[in-house]
């Protein structure tokens, strides 16, 4: 990089005329004015080494002894103080230059330093990266966020947002803010609620989502919205999700099918990860799963395809066997599931008792399985199978000796999920490719669930999607039976989004929600103005929401959300920088017309 290059764009005032950074060998005889925080202190024999860093990087400088006030100033200067220096670049001899940092084959001999702003001591080293808890990161974030790896992450966020807007507005979708302040919604998860002072007893809602607002612009002509939206949740913190609120990536469009929108995601995703990452994408287009084979196959609609492990159906080979447990479940709604683990057929008793108690935690009564040995088939379990059932399962599975096969039995859904859960579990002994971005759709999701404790149909996914088959197979076919055009776009085991293709009807609407239950009354009383919306001509739409701090999670190689959200709360739904939530004045309280009820505490507290 030329010198000019490096200059481009750097705003040139007292404070600086270049940045850290960017300096290079083009630089070299250059007098520079340089502004950041002291990353590091040396004292090499008489001589002063400064890591200085600013948003750019990190350049050496360097104090020499003859320069006696210079040394004595930086002397009693600690890490993490603002400075503005000036000084000459000089080359460093080959032996010094450091390959590690871009500006490692240069340095800068002072001549002044101007203290902006002096550091107290730390509550924790920014240069290094020791165990610091997460309490104490979170309440010093504003230091947590000087370190460089999420330092880079929350840039790589602002770059992926950029990207977004450029390939979304490039095909012609609009940008519209939708509003914050809303009604609360009677669907989905718990709201956070904001009194009114004008309307005293009533309240604002924070918005779950923009889902209504969206639709309502697709029927009022703007074909093609998205934005990058805040939504708000009161729900528990996962190591994916984060607790209070979280963005993503609002997208809505008119006059389109299923597959058009999945046109425009898989492009979207393909660019994002193509210039903004060094990872590649498994496979594409997509594949696309059925919510049923996805169950049979992995026993979760969120799967990691990189795993490979899948469940297998052996049903029929227990038809009338003489195992009672699996015998009993080849009725109609049961099952009896198969999972093969190549070559650890010769685990320890410690292994199986371990795979066993995970499988109690996801709430089956135990796990069996057989192992196939050179002496022959052994487990807990093999003295009930014919001999004929084993050579079967072993000829269905193509098992090999060696190989150890875990089994799960009961109703469909409950057993595909045990086993879905014991397949995540032995996931651990698979090495998986962090660069491989195994991208999927789930789709045809059920319309309809039957709710055993209410002793009724319900819905099982999204009320407002678009039945297939529309008003046709409301009215002619099985409930049970009947598929939305509901799909979830998955990536390594981490749902990105649900999104559907909305009922825009009301007669459609009207009938979906009497299959499970619903009045007409109660309907209009909930969505009436949805549907008084609808009625007056509403186009086909369609959308979806990806997350985006999921999305930058995956591109980033972060466990934790809270890795690449700059300010973000903690598991208990703290902010514990600003101490939120706090108490408010009674002043406040009464503005509001508010009384406090608080619970009692607890005398054993």
């Amino acid at each position: 990089m030329s010198a000019a290059e490096g200059d481009r764009d750097i705003l040139q005032n007292r404070f600086r005329s270049h940045v850290c950074g960017l300096l290079n060998t083009g630089h070299k005889g250059s007098r520079v004015r340089l502004s950041g925080w002291i990353h590091r202190k040396r004292d090499h024999g008489g001589l002063i080494f400064i890591d200085l860093r600013d948003h750019t990087g990190i350049c050496q400088l360097i104090v020499q002894p003859e320069k006696e006030a210079l040394f004595l100033k930086t002397e009693r200067l600690h890490a993490e103080s603002v400075v503005t220096v000036e000084g000459e670049v000089v080359g460093r001899s080959p032996e010094t230059v450091n390959p590690k940092i871009p500006s490692g084959e240069i340095e800068v001999v002072l001549d002044d330093v101007r203290v902006e702003s002096n550091a107290a001591p730390l509550p924790f080293p920014v240069a290094d990266d020791p165990q610091t808890s997460e309490e104490l990161r979170l309440t010093y974030r504003f230091l947590d966020l000087r370190r460089e790896k999420i330092h880079r992450n929350i840039v790589f966020r602002s770059r992926l947002i950029s990207q977004v807007r450029r390939y979304l507005e490039e095909r012609d979708f609009m940008e519209i803010q939708t509003p914050i302040l809303t009604a609360s919604s009677p669907e989905g998860a718990r709201d956070f609620l904001v009194p009114s002072r004008l309307h005293p007893g009533k309240f604002y809602a924070l918005p779950q989502a923009p889902q209504q607002f969206k639709q309502l612009l697709m029927v009022s002509g703007f074909p093609c919205y998205f934005q990058i939206a805040p939504c708000f949740r009161d729900e528990d913190a996962r190591a994916d999700r984060s607790p209070g609120e979280f963005y993503q990536i609002d997208m809505e469009m008119s006059y389109i099918e299923q597959d058009d929108l999945f046109e425009i995601l898989e492009g979207m995703f393909k660019f994002l990860t193509e210039t903004m990452s060094d990872k590649r994408i498994a496979e594409f287009p997509f594949p696309r799963i059925t919510y049923r084979d996805v169950m049979n196959r992995f026993g979760s609609d969120k799967p990691d395809l990189r795993v490979p492990l899948e469940i297998q159906d052996v049903t029929d080979i227990f038809a009338g066997s003489s195992f009672k447990v699996f015998a009993s479940n080849t009725k109609p709604g049961c099952c009896v599931k198969a999972m093969v683990l190549e070559g650890r057929g010769t685990e320890s008793r410690q292994f199986y008792d371990k795979a066993e108690k995970r499988a109690k935690e996801l709430g089956a009564p135990g796990l069996a399985y057989v192992q196939f040995r050179e002496e022959g088939p052994k487990g807990p379990i093999v003295k009930f199978l014919s001999e004929s059932e084993l050579e079967t399962l072993k000829d269905r599975l193509a098992i090999e000796t060696g190989d150890v096969v875990f089994f799960g039995a009961g109703k469909w859904e409950r057993t595909c999920r045990i086993m879905g859960g014991i397949r995540e579990y032995f996931s651990d002994l698979f090495p998986l490719d962090a660069d491989e971005l195994s991208f999927c759709w789930i789709v045809d999701f059920p319309m309809y669930e039957y709710d055993e404790a209410a002793g009724k149909i319900d819905f099982s996914h999204n009320p407002f999607s678009m039945p297939q088959g529309e008003m046709e197979a409301l009215r002619s076919s099985d409930p049970l039976d009947i598929l939305a055009y509901q799909y979830d776009i998955v990536c390594n085991g981490i749902e990105l989004s649900s999104g559907a293709i909305r009922n825009h009807r009301p007669d459609i609407m009207y009938r979906a929600f009497e299959i499970a239950g619903y009045t007409k009354e109660e309907v209009d009383r909930r969505f009436g103005h949805m549907i008084e919306a609808f009625r007056m001509g509403a186009p086909p739409h369609g959308g979806i929401a990806p997350g985006l701090d999921r999305l930058v999670m995956i591109l980033c190689d972060e466990q934790n959300i809270r890795e690449v959200i700059a300010f973000p709360m903690n598991q208990q739904a703290q902010d514990l920088m600003m101490a939120a939530p706090a108490e408010v004045s009674p002043l406040q309280l009464r503005e509001l017309s508010l009384k406090l009820d608080l619970p009692e505490e607890d005398e054993a507290s």
